[in-house]
């Protein structure tokens, strides 16, 4: 079987100006307003993006205004986000945090106002909701570090992380994907302010893994938290399929640990809407805290979806630095993709 992107007219993303230093990022809870609980850990994101990246991180009208209010105003979230949207003085929006309930912005939301104003949006897991907005509108958006997390990192921010951000979001050239050289899913303890200077320990990077396929195969990037996703799906908030047809699925799992068996019954439901058999190829988070056997199970639920759905071809890599991971990369949502299994090889450009 072929890929399908070969007679596929493949859907065309707006591209934000890049940010550069001197850009002005608001810093957006549209999922939860945690941050006031941790407010130190805010600061070092804001420094440490400051210092590194040269962007000066500003915060929403409505985005240290505390749990509470957050939670019984998700009108107050999606405000934040029209305001970031509409001031010509903000140049890009980072999501603070993730959360569970950013699908109650939906009602809210004037889509109209992403293709008017398009800017840089970044962010993860809960995120995936503005993340699907952003491709629903038209425009590139980007699955990858939030403030809080790896913004914030202990000890600063990864030089991996930076490298990605800095070739997604600052940079012009088509780029490759790479492993990272570490891992880490340690916890920190965010209230600890003596503990931001100390650098969490890490395992070596163990690389990706090539799943199936052996042809090249071209797309554009679609997807993100998959427990988000499923969320989502069926609302008003869903991408058409006109926008599933030739992507690249980059899908991770978050720190909920689904059990494999849950992620193929939700790859069984992308069957079954006919996603995968438009799909171009599959990219797999490296899955947020499984062991060892819970990988492998994973794996064969994949291949087994697949074959039900007759995408033995699909090329698919897993075990990517993406999502619920640190130090993760940041995925330009919309821009063309190739994956080359034989080469082992993921290139992305615009």
């Amino acid at each position: 079987m072929s890929s399908p992107t070969a007679a596929t007219t493949l859907p065309v993303f707006v591209r934000p100006p890049r940010l550069v230093p001197g850009s002005r990022v608001a810093a957006l809870s549209l999922s939860s307003g945690f941050v006031t609980e941790v407010m130190a850990r805010y600061r070092a994101g804001v420094r440490q993006v400051a210092d590194s990246l040269g962007w000066e991180i500003v915060p929403a009208p409505n985005a240290l205004r505390g749990p509470d209010y957050l939670d019984a105003h998700p009108e107050a979230r999606a405000d934040d986000l029209h305001w970031a949207l509409e001031h010509s003085e903000i140049h890009g929006m980072v999501s603070v945090i993730g959360g569970d309930d950013s699908i109650r912005l939906l009602p809210h939301l004037k889509p109209e106002l992403i293709r008017a104003h398009p800017k840089a949006f970044l962010g993860y897991s809960d995120s995936t909701f503005a993340l699907m907005q952003f491709a629903r509108a038209g425009v590139m958006a980007y699955h990858g570090p939030a403030l809080l997390t790896d913004l914030a990192e202990n000890g600063g921010i990864h030089p991996f992380v930076l490298e990605g951000l800095r070739r997604a979001l600052v940079h012009t050239e088509p780029f490759d994907l790479a492993p990272a050289p570490e891992w880490t899913q340690t916890g920190e303890d965010w209230e600890d302010e003596a503990a931001q200077h100390v650098r969490r320990p890490y395992l070596p990077g163990d690389g990706w893994e090539w799943l199936q396929g052996h042809a090249p195969a071209e797309g554009h990037l679609l997807g993100g938290c998959i427990e988000i996703l499923d969320m989502l799906n069926g609302t008003p908030g869903w991408p058409t399929p006109d926008l599933w047809r030739g992507a690249v699925l980059a899908l991770e799992t978050s720190n909920d640990v689904p059990p494999p068996a849950q992620v193929g019954y939700w790859l069984r439901n992308f069957a079954a809407q006919g996603i995968l058999a438009g799909a171009a190829g599959l990219i797999l988070a490296r899955p947020r805290d499984y062991t060892p056997d819970m990988t492998a199970s994973l794996y064969r639920w994949v291949r087994r979806v697949l074959n039900e759905a007759d995408r033995a071809d699909l090329p698919v890599v897993a075990n990517v630095d993406f999502g619920h991971t640190s130090p993760q990369l940041t995925l330009p949502m919309g821009a063309r993709v190739r994956l080359d299994p034989a080469a082992g090889r993921v290139t992305v450009w615009g």
